[in-house]
């Protein structure tokens, strides 16, 4: 193991780096911080774009936005940690049946570029600005944010390289990968480093803090949160993990308050470069239509269960699928003429292999018959997270400024992720009732915070049709019900269903608790018999390969991050 040196020192990523770039050379650098230079940029313009940067590792860009490192913009939407890990766990549809060719080396380009090129260049760039002129709650934010990004690129590719790019001020062309457990173990002690800096006395306080505007309390409680994070992802391979977990729980300085919620505002509501509505509004609220398809899976499931966010997270373009309410056809759903795949009856999940009723326009999981004219009917994104429309049953076509008009947000800390993950390592404790406990209060938290949002997002949308405090009551009863009455394995899959569905929007949190337990087993099969074995770490991207003699391509995508120890993938292909 790499002894890796946490303290932030300028370097030159040099070949790492180099090997591609997605910056133009005429640009207005009073405006775009990620064309500026170490000499011609101030530590405030380096701390904007590090934040802005950071955000797009997990949301990547709905446009052609030149001044960003995404090269692939709308034409993918892979693009960004997010989405990768909705598609994963069947949060949105996958569109492809073999995991391998749906999730290449080339796929991965962007968000390696993004994370050296861009977070990390730009940090090491603006920390001996910020060190001279003693700005040392600029250094803890950008402490903060590297730690997460680096925890965030070991959970989807493994080792990867961090020390050699971190020491000494002479290129490296060629960084050594170091080990994802060397990297939790160093972005640990910079969480501290970084907590220092929030309870420093600095020069001056960052112009622009787009999280919590230089409330510091706030950042300890963020930085202490991602602490719990990172301890319940290594605690097959910690035996510590559950007293560390603890020790932070009892000291109470942690986000338990949705109010402190680690998160992104999306601002803007036009598509004007650089574009800042949510990604996935961008994608999907377009006058063709939705640009991608929910899951038939999350839909199904919500609907069967009445469950109260549903009208919030989907809106239904029509009221009726074809094969569900209207005739089959052909052209539209090419998948409502055909019987379902034996895998899928035998699973118990043949009456949602194509269709849903009441109007939920999905896919099945690895469904890809190619893209009929649908944009205007298939559901889509509502209200939350992404600033879309509220579901009051109109069943009108969307549009480039429907709903919200992309004021949504990216949820990365919270109060009700907390309780999950307390209900987590309850069950790991085999405290059953404390799970439960914990779960329903983040069940709670998530509904409350799903129908805030709605506020200033109405855009004429009939809101009687929230769900009232009687529905949320019986929701929340019956799930009590269900986990009361269910056997370990089953509360698990309760607990899986519920920790994906509060986290909707983001993809990594499922995408971690699947591999790491395994559950919920009750995912729909992907549509393809034999998909090849469940994707437990990404490829490297082909750049990076190409151009790093110490980086050798993994022989295929299932060989799991540090973390996961478990004998085998999750069993749902």
């Amino acid at each position: 193991m790499k002894n890796i040196n946490r303290y932030m020192t300028l370097t030159v990523l040099g070949g790492l780096l180099a090997f591609t770039s997605c910056e133009t050379t005429e640009l207005d650098i009073t405006a775009d911080p990620n064309a500026l230079t170490p000499d011609q940029a101030g530590v405030d313009f380096f701390l904007n774009s590090i934040q802005e940067d950071f955000v797009r590792q997990f949301e990547g860009d709905a446009d052609f936005d030149l001044n960003d490192n995404w090269a692939s913009g709308g034409n993918t939407t892979g693009d960004g940690f997010n989405e990768l890990g909705m598609e994963m766990t069947r949060v949105v549809n996958m569109n492809g049946r073999n995991y391998t060719s749906v999730y290449q080396d080339s796929d991965m380009n962007d968000e390696w570029i993004n994370a050296y090129r861009g977070v990390l260049a730009d940090i090491r760039a603006m920390t001996p600005l910020a060190i001279e002129a003693e700005q040392t709650r600029h250094i803890g934010i950008a402490q903060f944010i590297e730690a997460y990004l680096m925890v965030s690129m070991v959970d989807f590719f493994g080792d990867v390289p961090y020390s050699e790019i971190v020491q000494g001020a002479e290129a490296n062309f060629n960084p050594a990968v170091d080990s994802g457990a060397s990297i939790y173990d160093a972005m640990l002690l910079l969480l501290d480093d970084a907590i220092a800096n929030f309870n420093s006395t600095p020069s001056a306080d960052p112009a622009v803090d787009f999280f919590y505007g230089n409330d510091y309390d706030k950042w300890e409680r963020a930085a202490n949160t991602l602490k719990l994070k990172i301890y319940v992802q290594r605690r097959l391979v910690d035996s510590g993990a559950a007293a560390s977990f603890n020790a932070i729980i009892n000291s109470g300085n942690y986000i338990q308050s949705t109010a402190d919620d680690f998160l992104w505002a999306w601002p803007a509501t036009s598509a004007t470069q650089p574009d800042t509505r949510h990604p996935r509004y961008g994608i999907n609220y377009q006058a063709a239509g939705a640009g991608e398809y929910m899951s038939n899976w999350l839909m199904q499931l919500m609907d069967t269960s009445s469950d109260p966010r549903i009208r919030y997270y989907f809106y239904r373009q029509t009221d009726a699928v074809p094969g569900a309410g209207i005739a089959p056809n052909e052209e539209l759903l090419n998948c409502s003429l055909e019987t379902p795949p034996q895998h899928y009856l035998d699973a118990g999940f043949g009456g949602d292999f194509c269709y849903l009723p009441n109007g939920f326009w999905g896919r099945a999981h690895g469904e890809a018959d190619g893209i009929p004219p649908d944009g205007l009917l298939r559901t889509t994104y509502g209200t939350y997270p992404v600033g879309g429309r509220f579901d009051d049953d109109s069943f009108q076509a969307i549009g480039p400024s429907s709903g919200g008009g992309g004021t949504g947000i990216t949820n990365l800390l919270t109060a009700f992720g907390v309780d999950f993950m307390r209900a987590e390592m309850a069950m790991v404790a085999g405290d059953e009732p404390g799970a439960r406990t914990f779960m329903l209060a983040g069940l709670d938290k998530s509904v409350a915070k799903v129908q805030a949002f709605l506020s200033g997002r109405t855009a004429g949308a009939d809101t009687s049709f929230e769900p009232s405090a009687g529905d949320i009551t019986a929701y929340s009863t019956q799930l009590g019900i269900d986990f009361d009455d269910a056997d370990t394995s089953g509360k698990w899959d309760i607990l899986g269903e519920q920790t994906f569905i509060a986290h909707f929007g983001n993809g990594v949190e499922p995408y971690n608790f699947y591999r790491r337990t395994g559950f919920p087993t009750t995912l729909q099969p992907n549509l393809e018999p034999d998909p090849g074995v469940f994707i437990r770490s990404m490829y490297y991207p082909a750049n990076a390969v190409n151009n790093n003699s110490n980086i050798t391509q993994k022989t295929d995508q299932t060989q799991p991050v540090f973390w996961d120890t478990n004998a085998t993938a999750p069993a749902a292909n």
